[in-house]
């Protein structure tokens, strides 16, 4: 039975990672109705995000190779000066992931009507973003930091990280498709960090009511779903159709405070 709950829950990770809908919230909805049990491991939330960010990794590639040679060859150059932005657009989640790593926590206790408010805020984000005309500049470092402010914003679950990410970068903006690849590529970090404290900690398999097998199953599944809604995400951002997302999260969220 775990297998099955964490194919699905794999799925829907994957499926909402990359879309301005939430993986988190949705997370949180899913283990609330088929694993109500798993409300509180965040060693399984980690594990799912892991492999997202994996599938990132493939998509990008070529991205992410040419941005590590300019990187190396240890000169001021496109290459190197975007890579410093996206470590300067980390500061903000992670100070908040050191200085409040407990606090945030508790945010994934399985509280789905904070989530239901959070996906609210979502909506509104997208909703603005719809309407804002992209003036097509450049990300500067300043961009950088508010758009990694959005992302610290996005720790709580129900507040997407794409959504909040790519509607910050579109009302400062910045060309769709750049904020759109800076957005994706901009969570590497943040999330091996993550993955990288929980493994440090110690204590991941004694506090995880999830098995192994599900843990592999999991991961593949958010892995492979992750990798084709990251292509799909890529195109819909392009074509500017957020506001269908925003009347989506705006009735999962209705629907979660009436009916639980």
């Amino acid at each position: 039975m775990q297998e099955l709950q964490a194919f699905l829950l794999g799925l829907l990770q994957g499926l909402t990672e990359f879309l301005p809908v939430s993986s988190s919230g949705h997370l949180e909805i899913g283990k609330h109705f088929i694993s109500p049990e798993w409300g509180e491991s965040l060693y399984f939330t980690v594990v799912v995000h892991g492999a997202t960010v994996l599938s990132i990794l493939v998509v990008f590639w070529k991205d992410i190779i040419r941005l590590f040679n300019g990187f190396f060859r240890f000169r001021k150059n496109e290459e190197s000066v975007y890579l410093y932005k996206l470590l300067f657009s980390a500061i903000p989640v992670a100070l908040l992931g050191v200085l409040f790593k407990d606090r945030i926590e508790i945010l994934f206790s399985g509280n789905i009507h904070l989530v239901a408010w959070a996906l609210m805020i979502t909506a509104i984000f997208l909703t603005i973003a719809s309407f804002v005309k992209s003036t097509g500049r450049k990300i500067t470092w300043l961009d950088a930091l508010i758009i990694g402010m959005a992302q610290a914003i996005a720790v709580v679950p129900g507040i997407s990280r794409s959504g909040s990410t790519i509607a910050t970068g579109l009302m400062l903006g910045n060309q769709r498709e750049e904020i759109t690849r800076f957005s994706f590529l901009m969570v590497i970090l943040p999330v091996i960090g993550a993955n990288f404290l929980e493994i440090a900690g110690g204590d991941l398999s004694a506090s995880s009511s999830v098995g192994i097998p599900a843990l592999i199953i999991g991961f593949i599944t958010a892995f492979i779903s992750g990798f084709f809604a990251c292509k799909w995400m890529i195109a819909i951002v392009n074509r500017g159709k957020l506001y269908f997302f925003a009347i989506y999260c705006l009735i999962l969220a209705v629907s979660v405070l009436l009916f639980t």
